[in-house]
Parts: structure tokens; sequence; C-alpha cells
């Protein structure tokens, strides 16, 4: 009998750690892995909002998965189908082709995308903030409307330029108003002084009236009066209507004139979850909590795309889909995946939260380690000693820690790229969320492709 064939779908937090535990425990006679991902590279999202606002440099906070797997081949594509009855994965592959992969055990963390709502005009002229190149666009979009703005066209052009909104006041939505906030009034004081007083202004909206309530209240209002003293305005109650060329249409009637709209408003699982006709909880993989899937042999699924008991918390609760639990979530899996193959029994997943924290820019802080509120410097130093140790590599750290470094010496350049001159900023363009199969569409893909080994 060969090795198991153990097929892992997604390159991020879970896929990696599970790669990375079968490496150091199972012996290349027992088992050969492949992990699909696009484009080969882990991306440490925690950290993108400062890439987008220039602190960082974007390979600072993607790893090379061929620096970090050594036995795993990788597989540079996106799985867009699976077929639990003949045990195949169909992978698109970055050149166009398709291709199968057989599998004994299937891995499935394919994390998330945005939540894209149907919205008018959103797909069109909305920006998100979940991939790479989705930072570094917007960073460049951000820095072209100051340019602009300042050889001081028609008013009501330049205001459309210089508002800036962003829908959603979740983790990502409020750290990268924050930073980019801090950007835009740098720049204009030091490199745009035409500019007036004033027309550079962000709006965070959100339909709740808090401001990531995992922070608890007491740190949550701290957020708030922090950006109100920036100069962010926070519009409670209401979501984007309708986006257009020139402006976002709330759903309270207010109309915001602004060319760059940040949607961030939440993110669902892959639609991978729903080829396999498992159970889902809003559209997560129901899982067990040994990770397995219930009803499909050789199935696993943990990390954002997976409902996993929370077994620390009240009952019924379901963990988090953060990135500190799909680390964890992936090693436990590779545990529980190797003494499967050796017939052994599997243990449950159990972590308890160790809280979030929120890096606001410059000496702005917020933190939660442990239910333990901090604010200011003392949060700035836990935060980045976080993101630190969870970086995968030392020379990720070393990059990361260097560009702070710099950064916090001489400050920015303002450099644009110009990204802003090619026309695929959309949410749809970077994250490819239309090129998954129905599912009813895979036996017939299957079939046209034959048989893989071919």
């Amino acid at each position: 009998m060969g090795p198991a064939k153990i097929v892992i779908v997604g390159g991020g937090f879970s896929g990696v750690e599970c790669a990375r535990y079968l490496e150091r425990h199972l012996r290349p006679e027992e088992a050969f892995v492949q992990l699909v991902t696009p484009d080969a590279g882990l991306l440490y999202l925690p950290l993108l909002p400062q890439v987008a606002s220039g602190v960082l440099n974007p390979r600072s906070i993607s790893v090379s998965l061929r620096r970090v797997l050594r036995r795993t081949e990788v597989v540079p594509g996106m799985a867009i189908g699976v077929h639990p009855e003949t045990r195949q994965v169909v992978v698109r592959r970055s050149a166009g082709a398709e291709c199968a992969l057989d599998y004994d055990h299937l891995v499935l963390v394919p994390g998330s995308i945005t939540r894209v709502l149907d919205v008018p005009g959103l797909h069109e002229h909305g920006f998100g903030m979940k991939t790479l190149a989705q930072a570094m666009f917007l960073r460049d979009h951000v820095l072209q409307q100051l340019d602009v703005a300042a050889m001081r066209g028609e008013e009501d052009e330049d205001r459309e330029r210089l508002h800036f909104v962003t829908i959603g006041a979740g983790y990502a939505g409020t750290e990268t108003t924050a930073v980019l906030n801090k950007v835009t009034h740098a720049a204009a004081r030091r490199y745009f002084p035409k500019l007036e007083s004033g027309m550079v202004r962000w709006h965070l909206v959100t339909r709740g009236d808090r401001i990531m309530p995992e922070l608890g209240e007491r740190l949550g209002e701290e957020v708030k009066q922090n950006l109100a003293e920036r100069g962010v305005e926070l519009v409670c109650g209401a979501s984007a209507k309708e986006v257009t060329a020139h402006g976002v249409q709330l759903t309270n009637g207010r109309f915001i004139p602004s060319r760059t709209v940040l949607w961030t408003a939440g993110v669902e699982p892959s639609p991978l979850a729903g080829h396999l006709g498992a159970a889902t909880d809003k559209g997560r993989i129901v899982a067990d909590a040994d990770l397995a899937v219930p009803g499909l042999t050789g199935v696993w699924a943990c990390g954002d795309a997976a409902a996993v008991p929370d077994l620390t918390g009240e009952d019924g609760a379901i963990c988090a889909p953060t990135a500190q639990h799909a680390m964890r979530q992936g090693r436990h899996l590779g545990k529980n995946l190797v003494t499967e193959l050796r017939g052994r029994g599997r243990t449950p997943y159990r972590h308890p939260d160790l809280g979030l924290v929120v890096d606001l820019g410059g000496k702005d802080a917020v933190a939660r380690p442990l239910k333990i509120g901090l604010r200011g410097i003392p949060a700035q130093a836990v935060t980045r000693g976080y993101h630190l140790m969870a970086l995968r590599t030392l020379v990720a750290r070393a990059r990361v820690a260097f560009d702070w470094t710099v950064h916090g010496l001489s400050g920015d350049d303002f450099l644009r790229i110009g990204y802003g001159d090619y026309d695929t900023h959309t949410i749809r363009g970077f994250e490819q969320t239309d090129c998954y199969l129905p599912a009813e569409q895979i036996p017939a893909a299957l079939e046209a492709l034959g048989d893989p080994a071919n």
C-alpha cells in the first residue's frame, strides 16, 4: 500500500500550520502531501493595513511557502470544486488550465472571502482589503487623489477626491481607516500646502453604534474618541445603499461624495464549503471538535471556513474566525490526522481566546490580552510583540521589525507606485470570487478532464 494522499486546500494560517506539522511528524512513505493555493505565499493578514499605510513593505508580511515547507508539493492554483464521492478536487491553474487531484484525506481550509452584499455599484466602484494586491492598490489610489486634488480642480471634484469612506467598523475597517487617515493628513500638511485645512475627511460607517464589540465597551469607546480626535467621522446606524463613481448613498438617506469607498463589512466562508453536501452554519462547514467533518470519511475542516465548537466557551459557542484559532486549529488538525493514519485516537480542539490587538498607527493602539484592557504605548508594545511572534519565519520577523524601525526614524515618503493606472482594483478582480464552479457542474468538469493520471 502506497503513501496516503493528503490534499490541503488553502495556503493560509490553518493550511500551512497543518502542512508543517505533517512534515515534521510523518515519514515520506506514510503520506504524500499537496497544498493548493493561488499564489504560493503565506500572507499575514493582520498587518495588511500597515502595508496600505506604507509602514511595512509588502514582502515583509508575505512568506514564500517554498521557504516554509520542505516536502509538501505546493500546487499554485485555485481549488474551484470538490467532489467527495470520487474524492477529487478540481484545480484551475494560473494559466487557466484545469486539473483534478485525487485524495485519501482532504483538509479543507480555504479561508474566507469578502462578504459582498447586493449593493448596486459595489462591484464596479468598491475597494476591498483582503489581499496584498488590494492593500497596495488602495494606498496608491488614495495618494493619487491627493496628487490630483492638489492641482485645484473643480470644487465638487476635489471634495470627491478628498473624502474617503469605509463601510464596516470591524477590525480591518477600523485599523485601515485609522492608519490611512493618519497618512493622508500627514501628506496634506507636508507636501500639499495648497489643500485647504479640513478638506481631507475620512468617514467610518457602521450598522451598529459600537466599534469592534470584541474589545469590550470601554476600549471600544476609547477607539471612538481616538478616531474623533483625528477627525474621523463615525456614521452609526447605516450602511451602503448604492455606490457610484462619485460617492456612496447610505441607507439613512445621506450621500457622501467620494471616489474611494472601502468595503470591509465582514467576510464569508469560501464557496467551496457548499460543495461537500455537509451541514453548514452561516456558510461555514460544521466540524466536530476533533476537526473532522461528520458524515464524510477522510474530510477535515478548520479555520475561517469551518464552524468548530469552542469548548472553552458557553454551550453551543463556535470558535471565532481569528488568526490565533486558525493557526492552532491547523496544528491540531495535523496532529489528529497523524494519529488517524497510525490508528490511534483523536483529541478535541480546545484553546481559550487570548484577546485582540489593534494598531491605530503611531503610538496609538488598544489591546485586550487575557481580558486585560490596554491603550497607548503599552498596548502598542503588546500589539507589535504579538505580531512578531505570530509571523512564521525569522526572516519575516526581521523584515517587519526593520520596517517599523526605519519608518519610526524616517517617516513616510508618500510614494505612489502606479497601480492606479490599471483597471484591476475591484473585489471581484482581485479575489476572483466568481470563478467557483456550481456544485452540480463538478461531475461534468471531472468527466471532461478525463483520467488525471494521463
